[in-house]
């Protein structure tokens, strides 16, 4: 071979073009993103109208109000450009509302969207720094300074357009052998409103999974671990504890594996730390459930692992292509 041959051509650098990372783009935006998940919602969103009546549509509607008028305030506040429109707040308002009583004063919405908002989103600099679910630290919160508020459900009732103040206990509230797995489907049962109706959750699920917007492996993990978990302690005793059917449809774990503990932010990266981070939330669960204070415990379990999603990317993460250790110097 010539020594023409062997030499490494380089292009000519004037007609070489230096732009800003990343160099490789796709069509989905932030936007486009937020809005499928939205789309994703309607069924369940549908289904606890069908069920709680206009009740159910006004605290939608004061959360994604709240949710939008905070961060748009904080915008305004911090001299910062508007963000609304990224349709990032629209959604933590729909997931807010969903984790919330039909029957829920309208204060309990609006404050619920400023925790969601300045205090689980903002204050750690906004979409894609925050540390924790936004919406999950805007519950927990509210649910240790309001808990008889947090834990008073009313009694839904398929057709009615008003709710009556009925309450009704979840079915996790109930004894063994009093729930109902059809009702748990439908949605005919007590509870905040994506407690609902599993059937419409599932499909929400299935939405996210068909455009890939979430790591199949949390809610796999999620939510089989609750399940052999609680099935093994209803094996065991049968009279103490609930079927695993009625943990698995019940208690928001469905809302919470699809929609909540599969967030791109708080999650993890990889997907051997997805099957980490899955596993981690329904074992918490399942020991709060069984054994814990509070009869539900997805919304801690998931909060417990956003904060240790970084060290579960750092260990699951792979090395890049052609990396080569650092040589320790001898002493």
């Amino acid at each position: 071979m010539s020594e023409e041959t062997q030499s490494i051509r380089l292009p000519d650098p004037a007609k070489l073009i230096v732009s800003n990372s990343p160099h490789m783009r796709d069509k989905p935006t932030i936007g486009r993103i937020m809005f499928t998940v939205v789309a994703a919602m309607l069924p369940a969103c549908i289904a606890a109208v069908l069920f709680f009546g206009f009740a159910a549509l006004e605290v939608l509607a004061l959360c994604v109000f709240s949710c939008v008028l905070a961060e748009e305030g904080w915008n305004k506040l911090m001299k910062r450009s508007s963000t609304w429109k990224d349709g990032s707040a629209i959604l933590s308002g729909i997931l807010l509302g969903m984790n919330l009583n039909a029957g829920a004063p309208w204060w309990i919405c609006l404050l619920g969207g400023i925790l969601a908002m300045i205090l689980g989103k903002q204050l750690y600099g906004g979409l894609g720094y925050n540390p924790f679910n936004p919406v999950l630290v805007a519950r927990v919160g509210l649910l240790i300074g309001f808990p008889g508020i947090m834990t008073t459900w009313d009694k839904p009732e398929l057709g009615h357009w008003a709710i009556d103040g009925v309450t009704a206990a979840t079915p996790l509230g109930l004894a063994p052998g009093e729930t109902f797995v059809k009702d748990m489907l439908l949605g005919n049962v007590g509870g905040c409103l994506g407690e609902t109706s599993a059937i419409a959750l599932i499909i929400g699920g299935a939405i996210l999974l068909y455009f890939k917007l979430i790591k199949w492996e949390v809610p796999l993990a999620f939510i089989g671990t609750v399940f052999v978990f609680t099935g093994i302690a209803h094996v065991v005793q049968p009279e103490v504890y609930h079927s695993p059917f009625v943990h698995v449809f019940s208690g928001g774990l469905l809302l919470g594996a699809f929609f909540m503990a599969t967030d791109m932010v708080t999650s993890p990266m990889t997907h051997k730390g997805a099957w980490i981070f899955g596993f981690g939330c329904g074992l918490i669960t399942s020991l709060i459930r069984l054994w814990g204070a509070y009869p539900e415990g997805v919304s801690f379990a998931i909060l417990f692992m956003n904060a240790l999603t970084p060290l579960i990317d750092r260990v699951t993460i792979r090395k890049p292509f052609g990396y080569i250790a650092p040589v320790k110097e001898a002493k």
